[in-house]
C-alpha cells in the first residue's frame, strides 16, 4: 500500500498490528520461510529425508522511535504486546497476515527522545482451528468420579505394587493408582 504524493514520490503506508500503526515504518522487516524436513538414518547405509510441510512464517523487523514522545511511543507497541490472542499485521508492501507478536525486544542507547527496538511475529495457521474439538473426559473413565473427586475407598487412595511380567522379575515398585 502506497500513496503517491503531488511531486511524484511514492510514500508508503504505516505498518499497523491491531489498535497500533507505526508512526515511523521500521527500519528492516524481514519474513522467514521455513519447512520442516526430518532426516532418518538408515541402517547400514546413509540417510532419507522426509518432507513434514511448511511450518509459521516468521516476520521480524527492527525500528526506531525518535523525538519528544519517543518513550510513550514504545509504551502503546508494548501495551499491544500484552494483549493475547493473533491479530492482523498489514505491511505496506507485503501481503498481511493474521499473526501472533510473540517477541518485543527493547535497545535503549544512552541518547535522549530515542528508543531502538526489535519485534517478532509468527503468522497464525488457523486451519485447524474448527476441525479440533477440546478432549472431554469420558463418563465412568478414569480421573474424576461422579462426586467431583478422585475415586477412593474409605477415603483413602487404593494403591497396588506393580509386577512385571517376566517370569523371574521382581515387583518394579511403580505404584498404580486409582484409574490406572
Amino acid at each position: 500500500m502506497t500513496r503517491e504524493k503531488g511531486d511524484g514520490r511514492v510514500e508508503l503506508t504505516p505498518m499497523q498490528y491491531k489498535s497500533y500503526v507505526w508512526p515511523h515504518n521500521p527500519r528492516t522487516y524481514t519474513i522467514q520461510y521455513v519447512r520442516k524436513v526430518a532426516v532418518h538414518k538408515v541402517p547400514f547405509g546413509r540417510y532419507a529425508m522426509q518432507d513434514l510441510g511448511l511450518g509459521r512464517r516468521v516476520l521480524k523487523g527492527e525500528g526506531e522511535s525518535y523525538g519528544a514522545g519517543a518513550y510513550e511511543e514504545f509504551k502503546k507497541l508494548a501495551s499491544v504486546f500484552y494483549h493475547s490472542g493473533p491479530g492482523t499485521l498489514i505491511h505496506p508492501v507485503w501481503q498481511s497476515a493474521k499473526a501472533y507478536f510473540v517477541d518485543l525486544t527493547l535497545a535503549q542507547e544512552p541518547r535522549q527522545d530515542y528508543v531502538r527496538y526489535t519485534f517478532t511475529f509468527w503468522e497464525d495457521n488457523d486451519r485447524y482451528r474448527e476441525q479440533l474439538e477440546p478432549v472431554r473426559p469420558e463418563a465412568g473413565g478414569g480421573g474424576e468420579a461422579a462426586g467431583g473427586g478422585q475415586s477412593r475407598q474409605e477415603g483413602k487412595c487404593q494403591r497396588q505394587r506393580c509386577i512385571t511380567r517376566w517370569s523371574r522379575g521382581r515387583p518394579c515398585g511403580a505404584l498404580r493408582g486409582p484409574g490406572a
